[in-house]
């Protein structure tokens, strides 16, 4: 069976290939670039030069494909959402031309409100999509990327700080790339299920950011501390950045929404938990970088 992996190269895709390498299967890559590829899996895999903007390299990329890992990647586009969109847009049309017949899609926490929660609104949009299609389906709602501690290196190196926009006390799910990328390979592996559905995928544990800077203080050998930011400092400093409003906004409106007491509609189960920690995974990934 062909199994085409979107992102290759990303947190998730790449634990995605490797798993599916170990498993004895030859995958097809989509890859902007595949010279960012290791050789050792260019040499194993069936790499595609294929921009997912683009929708009709997308069809033909993804032709007598059986299963496909699709992520929608961040986009140049001053509307994140409507970026996100159109990314699904063409694997919807990748599904519905080419007949594949199982889809596991990265998507997020919070794309069941389908409107409300900034760039992730775009997610909620291309879950409708791929539904739309009528194959079966299966949406990974993910918690919050550990990965994305990488982007506040600077300030726990020179400030031991956290910040956020979330109260402190907020308790969320954090998880770790690669057990997302455990889960997708997983599923694609395998053809036991049908229709359309949804697996939330939560990490080991619910944090919230006070406990997040425990934790990481412990891991990194050095006092750090969660501050909560407004969401204008935080907009102040993205418009620094160069984003444009839109942008900005779509960023901010991804924690806006969990304000109000939102809980995920998908509840912590033995299927939505996983077991990297952030403590080894801060050990193993962060501390290296300070």
């Amino acid at each position: 069976m062909k199994i085409v992996v979107t992102t290759p190269t990303g947190h998730v895709g790449s634990r995605v290939v490797h798993l599916l390498l170990q498993a004895g299967v030859r995958p097809t890559l989509l890859a902007r670039d595949p010279a960012r590829l290791a050789a050792e899996v260019r040499e194993r895999a069936d790499v595609v030069r294929c921009d997912q903007g683009d929708g009709d390299a997308v069809v033909r990329a993804t032709r007598g494909a059986g299963a496909l890992f699709w992520v929608d990647p961040p986009t140049a586009d001053d509307d994140p959402v409507a970026g996100y969109a159109r990314m699904g847009a063409n694997a919807a049309r990748a599904v519905r031309e080419n007949g594949i017949g199982r889809t596991v899609f990265l998507s997020s926490t919070g794309a069941e409100l389908r409107s409300g929660a900034g760039e992730i609104d775009g997610l909620g949009r291309t879950e409708e999509l791929l539904e739309a299609t009528g194959a079966a389906v299966l949406h990974l709602r993910c918690g919050f990327f550990y990965s994305n501690l990488w982007g506040e290196v600077e300030a726990l190196r020179h400030e031991g700080v956290l910040r956020t926009t979330l109260p402190l006390d907020h308790p969320m799910p954090w998880v770790d790339p690669r057990d997302i990328g455990d889960v997708a390979a997983a599923r694609l592996l395998s053809d036991a299920w049908t229709g359309q559905r949804v697996q939330a995928v939560h990490g080991p544990e619910d944090l919230t950011y006070a406990q997040a800077a425990a934790i990481l203080s412990e891991a990194l050998g050095r006092p750090v501390r969660a501050e909560r930011i407004s969401d204008e400092e935080l907009r102040a400093t993205l418009r620094a950045a160069g984003l444009s409003d839109k942008q900005v906004e779509g960023f901010v409106g991804m924690s806006v929404w969990m304000r109000d007491g939102f809980r995920p509609a998908d509840a912590r189960t033995l299927l939505t938990t996983t077991p990297t920690t952030l403590g080894s995974w801060a050990w193993e990934r962060l501390r290296p970088l300070l």
